[in-house]
This record gives structure tokens, sequence and C-alpha cells, in this order.
């Protein structure tokens, strides 16, 4: 099996589900991949168990892997052993966190119904939910100039507004846009705004 594991191999190494967040912000992840089976999901939904999931608590609290059966952690609601009446007997969760002023967080749960997981699936699992980590991170690129006139774009003021508030032609400003959108892969200025802002940079 390739070290470097895509969204294929991820669902053979985890047939009953799995879910994965991406750098969570204040509440929400920026990217959310839910794969969980759907019964589990409104059964999960319904119950609230988000707040004593104790898989969820381990992942916002620790840093590396610990496979399910191992997660010391009490779970009043039973949480982990209904999960496993849905097909997901066996689990691993993977927590990841980038140091730093602006740290962010990015955890996945992997799950089978046939066995644990072995020391090698969770070293391939970790690595890619480091790489999709680190592809997610916001770039470190733009400058003071280009952010300013996303900003202004996030709150809506028109070209020639941003143009003359920033006391520069309009083709400056539409340059500047052109620049932040190329560095945060964005269709159009709108689009850049909102992933600048879910970024955090504006």
């Amino acid at each position: 099996m390739s070290t470097l594991l895509g969204p294929d191999e991820v669902g053979q190494l985890a047939p009953s589900g799995y879910y994965i967040a991406l750098r969570i912000g204040f509440a929400f992840p920026m990217e959310e991949i839910n794969a969980y089976p759907e019964e589990w999901v409104n059964h999960y939904t319904n119950q609230r168990f988000m707040l004593f999931d104790p898989v969820v608590r381990w992942a916002y609290s620790n840093v590396g892997s610990c496979r399910w059966s191992e997660i010391p952690l009490e779970d009043p609601k039973r949480i982990v052993a209904q999960a496993q009446t849905f097909g997901m007997r066996y689990g691993v969760t993977i927590s990841v966190f980038d140091g730093g002023k602006d740290a962010q967080r990015s955890f996945a749960s992997f799950t089978r119904g046939d066995r644990e997981y072995t020391d090698l699936e969770i070293k391939l699992l970790k690595v890619y939910l480091t790489r999709r980590h680190g592809e997610t991170a916001p770039p470190t690129n733009l400058t003071k100039a280009e952010l300013e006139a996303l900003g202004m774009v996030k709150d809506g003021k028109r070209l020639k507004e941003i143009a003359f508030e920033l006391s520069v032609s309009e083709g400056a400003v539409k340059q500047r846009l052109k620049n932040a959108k190329l560095k945060l892969g964005a269709k159009t200025g709108t689009q850049a705004a909102t992933l600048a802002n879910q970024y955090g940079l504006i």
C-alpha cells in the first residue's frame, strides 16, 4: 500500500465509515467530510451525542492517535458501544495541531467492523490527515494591500469605492484582487474574501 493515501484508500481502510474535520476554528471546521453511516449520523444528531462523545473530547484535548478501545475517558451515554451496533465495532481517532498564535486543530475518526487497526494503518491515516491539514493551511504570502482590498470586498464595497478609500486606481485594486485570488485558489473576488475570512486573515 502506498504511503500517500487518497480518498479511495481511506474508504478501504474505513469500510464502516469515517469523519474528518479540517482546520477547526472557533466552532466549525473549514472543511468537513462525514462518511459515517447515515443511520448513525441521524441517531447521533437526534441524541445530541456531540457534547458527551469521549472520542470528540479526546480529539480536542490530545495530539496523536488512539484506538477507540483505548480511549481513557468515561462514556456515560455508551456512545462507543452504540456505534458498534451500527457496524462501527473498531475505531481510531487521530488529532493534529499546529503550534503558534493562530494554531488550529484537525481531527478524524476511522472505523471498521472486522478488527482493530494495525499500527501501520494508523500511521498511514495519520500521514493522510497531517497532509490534508497542511493543504488547508491559510496562505502566508498575501500582502497587507491585498488583505485590505479583500476586507472591503467582504464588507460589500464596490471597486470604485475601494479605489476611492485606498486612494489608488481601480486598476490597482483589480490587480490586488487578482493576486489574492491566485494565492487563495479562488475564482472570484467574493470567494477570495470568503476564504480569507474563514482563514481568519481579515
